[in-house]
């Protein structure tokens, strides 16, 4: 939330507020039985959430033989040239031979290093589902497939065959926000402005901008003979007959305190030697290794993040675009891993991306148009890195792996994407039905990725 205006501020405030410490003893004894993690530890996932839908038929790419050639004559204008592609050997082979594109030396490095995984082939799935399934008709979808909004509903909530109010990585702060014993703000974070990955039936996310808290406009606590400070307080200290006005109050005040303890927790963080793209992304990724190195003012012991970048959506000139989107998110994600390691967490933390969907094999003439499965890639100390995961398309139009002008049919579910990360979080097997009701159409609730 960026300069907000006061009123939308307001509204938003009481979003944030509610809902974080009104919980019920029997729910948190029952949730304090259900983590599995041991309460002296500390763990932070960041989902970077790359909106738009990134065509990652250009971020992972076979290189030599006929696999390449299959690749190039499928691409068309589009296909990147095998000379330029950045060479990564995966530690279990398929016989393909692999490159990244030629923007994401920073990735290739961290692969190469074996602190980061590519899963292939992930998406949004109702149910396991073949190519003449789909062509049949026999097996449910997800929801109105190829639509942005609901894919992207459908990553962050890892629900796709009905609507839901609540995200996967919300539901699974409420499961171990037992571990954060007196934490001073919620431990979700987004520094991307609303999202519904983080929203819980007890943790609400709270908005920080990349440059710290977000406090109210025109309110200045340092300077209490402000007249607008002085008029804001006297209306936070004023008891009304109405309980709503009363919770109002309480939750605006929290907003505000939160605010500050944010601002002063990351103002007296150590100062990180890591040297972060002065790029939008950069500077969320900064603030998040900022909150991170406070996590101990915070008493947070597990904490979610969620930042994201924009302009994937492919259309139009796709070459240009894509290599500076990609050229941000790789040097982005290196100067945070990087800064991880400094504050030697590296183990601790985990990256992992997300975006609405893949883009079709087939060029439009310049860009890229909706499709579904794609790649994706985790980074962090404790990733089984080095390696692919899932299994590759075969890259033919119509061929087992194609919806339609190579829309891949995904063979990995977010769910199982998802499960694995929240079981290195630190959630219990029995619990993850909670978090993924349909996790058990899937065959693999933990993908070994993560160690």
């Amino acid at each position: 939330m960026h300069n907000p205006q006061r009123r939308e501020f307001l509204k938003h405030a009481a979003c944030s507020a509610v809902g974080y410490g009104l919980v019920s003893t029997v729910f948190d004894l029952y949730k304090m039985n259900a983590v599995a993690a041991q309460a002296g530890d500390y763990k932070a996932l960041v989902c970077l959430f790359l909106f738009g839908g990134n065509d990652s038929n250009n971020v992972l790419v076979p290189r030599a033989g006929a696999d390449y050639a299959a690749y190039a004559g499928g691409r068309g204008n589009l296909a990147l040239p095998a000379a330029q592609l950045l060479p990564i050997t995966p530690a279990t082979s398929d016989g393909r031979q692999y490159g990244l594109h030629p923007s994401m030396t920073g990735v290739q490095q961290l692969f190469q290093g074996g602190k980061a995984a590519f899963l292939c082939n992930v998406g949004s799935l109702a149910s396991p589902i073949t190519r003449a399934q789909w062509l049949a008709g026999t097996a449910p979808v997800p929801r109105q497939l190829f639509s942005h909004s609901d894919q992207q509903l459908q990553w962050q909530t890892s629900i796709a065959d009905q609507a839901a109010r609540t995200g996967w990585g919300g539901r699974m702060a409420d499961i171990v926000r037992s571990l954060n014993l007196n934490a001073t703000v919620s431990m979700s974070i987004t520094v991307a402005g609303n999202n519904t990955f983080q929203v819980g039936s007890v943790v609400t996310p709270y908005q920080v901008s990349p440059n710290g808290g977000t406090g109210l406009d025109g309110y200045q606590p340092e300077d209490p003979t402000d007249a607008e400070t002085r008029a804001i307080n006297r209306i936070l200290q004023r008891e009304h007959t109405n309980i709503f006005e009363n919770a109002y109050r309480d939750a605006v005040k929290r907003v505000i305190d939160n605010a500050a303890a944010i601002q002063q927790a990351v103002d007296q963080a150590p100062a990180l030697t890591t040297q972060f793209p002065d790029t939008g992304l950069g500077q969320e990724l900064q603030m998040i290794a900022r909150l991170i190195s406070a996590r101990n003012i915070f008493s947070h012991r597990r904490q979610i993040f969620f930042c994201s970048v924009g302009g994937y959506d492919t259309h139009g000139p796709q070459l240009g675009s894509q290599a500076g989107l990609l050229q941000e998110l790789s040097d982005a994600v290196t100067a945070f891993y990087n800064a991880t390691a400094e504050m030697n967490v590296h183990n601790q933390v985990t990256t992992f991306t997300a975006s609405d969907f893949s883009r079709t094999f087939v060029s439009n003439g310049e860009g890229s148009d909706h499709a579904w499965g794609g790649h994706h890639f985790i980074v962090g100390g404790a990733v089984r890195g080095g390696d692919l995961y899932g299994r590759f398309p075969v890259p033919v139009v119509n061929g087992p792996d194609d919806s339609g002008d190579g829309r891949w049919i995904p063979t990995t579910a977010v769910d199982e994407y998802a499960a694995t990360l929240a079981t290195w979080f630190g959630v219990s097997q029995t619990d993850l039905p909670t978090i993924f009701p349909n996790i058990g159409r899937f065959a693999h609730p933990n993908l070994g990725f993560m160690a």
